[in-house]
């Protein structure tokens, strides 16, 4: 099951993410490989934990709620979103590290972005000179060849010792980290360090040193070489129907195409008509704190109400597979 990144997107597959693994797949016993970036990381991190539905739940509540001091008029300091955050995270996994890490069910892979030559260490003047070069230098790149931004930023996966992801990643430069208990969190906060909102994780435990970044900047919906397995299905809960490569391509339309690296993954994502019936006619997004700025009630009360009416996904899945068979579905 992989995880995309996206931000407050991700909140209209809470109520599906809780049936999924709190009724779904609790009827089963075989192991689930669990690939998340960004707040995709976050999200399957929770489903590791022996009450996959309560920690859902608390995700929704802390995401909808995050809150951060500003200047008026101004976006928070970085290194303050990455405190604020980085706290929220040492509250509801530390101390708990061996239940993620010992589940018996699922095996968590994260992935994050590490910077390189420009982007290789986010320092004292990073966030004004160094670090907007280096993703100028990473944008430009990417334009040329997908592969070649590798040069930039590599693909790090912080992964499951127990069983390594079941498919190839030869796609662009990797690297595979055990995943540990000393850098569960670090990893997670990196993963969800979107630039010049979060500072950079450096020096991750047990990981190659450098900067560490969203893992969304390379793996933006995690449009992995799934084919490559030797058996099984990939299920995808995602807020969409395109599978977009990285961050970086979200512009470059002609990479959202399926391929053939899809051919064994089944999509679950919400209509263009359903999406229209939220709050202001989208999903929930980053855009949402510039346009609420300082109604910080207007906005819980928008990402609320989208997170209720998606109760409506969960519903719709749940009466799908206890339908007969698969000739019995209306698929599209």
């Amino acid at each position: 099951m992989p995880a995309a990144a996206g931000g407050p997107k991700g909140l209209v597959l809470n109520p599906l993410d809780r049936f999924l693994f709190g009724q779904w797949l609790a009827r089963s016993t075989q192991v689930v490989h669990l690939a998340g970036a960004s707040i995709g990381a976050w999200r399957m991190a929770c489903a590791c934990l022996p009450d996959p539905d309560a920690a859902l739940v608390q995700l929704a509540d802390d995401y909808i709620h995050q809150r951060y001091e500003h200047a008026p008029g101004k976006p928070p300091a970085p290194r303050h979103v990455s405190e604020v955050f980085g706290a929220k995270l040492a509250e509801r996994f530390g101390g708990r590290e061996a239940q993620v890490l010992g589940s018996p069910r699922y095996r968590l892979h994260v992935f994050t972005s590490r910077g390189r030559h420009l982007l290789g260490r986010e320092g004292r003047l990073g966030s004004r000179v160094t670090t907007p070069l280096g993703y100028l230098g990473a944008f430009a790149t990417n334009t040329v060849s997908r592969r070649a931004m590798g040069g930039w930023l590599e693909r790090v996966v912080f992964s499951d010792p127990r069983d390594e992801l079941p498919l190839h990643l030869r796609d662009y430069r990797t690297t595979v980290v055990p995943l540990t208990a000393v850098n569960l969190q670090p990893s997670i906060l990196a993963s969800c360090s979107i630039p010049f909102w979060l500072d950079a994780v450096r020096d991750i435990p047990g990981a190659p040193k450098g900067a560490y970044w969203d893992g969304g900047i390379t793996d933006y919906h995690l449009h992995l070489d799934y084919a490559s397995m030797k058996d099984g299905l990939v299920l995808y809960p995602h807020f969409q129907r395109q599978i977009v490569p990285g961050w970086l391509d979200k512009a470059l339309r002609h990479r959202h195409r399926a391929t053939e690296r899809l051919g064994n993954v089944v999509v679950l994502a919400p209509s263009a008509e359903w999406i229209a019936t939220l709050p202001n006619g989208k999903l929930p997004d980053r855009n949402d704190f510039k346009a609420y700025g300082d109604d910080f009630a207007g906005r819980v009360a928008a990402w609320s109400r989208a997170l209720a009416e998606s109760q409506r996904l969960a519903d719709e899945f749940a009466a799908l597979v206890e339908q007969p068979g698969i000739d019995a579905l209306p698929l599209t």
